[in-house]
Order: C-alpha cells, then sequence, then structure tokens
C-alpha cells in the first residue's frame, strides 16, 4: 500500500486490522501508524471518527471481495455456480493459511463486533455485504439461472462461505472452507 496517498493507507490498514481485531479492538492510533501517516490524518480525513474510517474500510474490503469474484467469473472456462464459489474459497484457503489464521473477514468481525450497538456500522456491514453478493447473483445468472434463484444461490454461497471462515479460523484449519466448495457443489449447479 505505499504507492499510495495517506487517505488510501489508512483506510486499507483499518481493514485489515477489523479482519484481526474488530471494530472494538481497532485502535485508531494503531491503524495511522500501520499506515504510516500523519498523527492529524484522521481528523482530516474521517471528520466523521471511527464509525466513518470502519464504514470506509468496510465499503474497500466488499470492493476487493467483488472485484475478486468478477475476476474468477471472467477466468472460469466453464463457468457454473460451484466452480465460482470454489475459487472464492479458495482465495480464503489461500489467505488463511498464509497469514496464519490471524485475519477473517472484516465485514464479518464488524456485525459481530457492533450490529446491535452501533447502528451505522451496520448499515455500512449491510451495503458491504450486497456490495459482495451482487457479483456473486450476476455471474450466477450468467450460467443460465434465473435471477430469483441467483439471488437465493448467492445468498447461500455467502452464508456457508462466513460460516466456514469463522469455523476455520477457530479451528485453525481450512477443512471447514473445503468441506462447503465440496458439499455445497451439486445443490449450487441443480
Amino acid at each position: 500500500m505505499t504507492t499510495y496517498g495517506p487517505r488510501q493507507r489508512i483506510v486499507y490498514e483499518a481493514a485489515q486490522h477489523l479482519r484481526r481485531d474488530g471494530v472494538t479492538g481497532t485502535g485508531l492510533r494503531h491503524v495511522v501508524e500501520a499506515a504510516d501517516a500523519p498523527r492529524g490524518s484522521l481528523q482530516h480525513y474521517f471528520p466523521g471518527g471511527k464509525d466513518q474510517l470502519v464504514a470506509e474500510a468496510l465499503e474497500w474490503s466488499a470492493t476487493w471481495a467483488a472485484d475478486r469474484v468478477e475476476h474468477h467469473a471472467s477466468r472460469l472456462r466453464r463457468p457454473t455456480p460451484s466452480r465460482l464459489f470454489a475459487a472464492v474459497v479458495q482465495d480464503w484457503v489461500d489467505d488463511l493459511e498464509a497469514r496464519g489464521f490471524e485475519r477473517g473477514c472484516p465485514v464479518a468481525g464488524a456485525v459481530v463486533d457492533c450490529a446491535a450497538s452501533e447502528p451505522a456500522v451496520r448499515q455500512a456491514a449491510l451495503e458491504a455485504l450486497e456490495t459482495w453478493r451482487r457479483p456473486l447473483t450476476d455471474a450466477v445468472v450468467a450460467t443460465g439461472r434465473t435471477r430469483r434463484r441467483a439471488e437465493t444461490l448467492s445468498t447461500l454461497m455467502l452464508c456457508a462461505l462466513e460460516g466456514a471462515i469463522l469455523l476455520a479460523r477457530a479451528r485453525r484449519d481450512t477443512t471447514p472452507l473445503r468441506v462447503v466448495a465440496r458439499e455445497l457443489a451439486p445443490v449450487l449447479d441443480t
């Protein structure tokens, strides 16, 4: 992230802290330090405070996830919903293994941490999940499913993926991710 300006680096680092520590565990001072940004950056770039920074970090994360879905959808030789899901799952397998299971989904962390107490964070998390789900839906439609069926399947994929990430982190083992990809394949492709 060093090629980006301080604002972009702060958003990126906030997303990484959310992945690891959730909203309440994400200290703004640590985010600024990790971003190698000037101390006054938070007030300058994020006058809405921590809620604004968290919302922007969730938006960045969702856009990144949506881009990954579109990347996989465009590269599948014979696209099917299960092949798309397997590719998305493999991204998480690779990430969790490479980082020693220390980072999960920042959106899940935000929801678990603040859904009941912080309406702005809950709304930002909901919007992030929808940003991620939309390209899943579009990719499933492109395989010949109706929009209604594609919306159902993309919801199923997202729910299964989030649960598998959580279980994989708790176990420090990617087997739950591999299981959901394998076991959902027949459901996704019927």
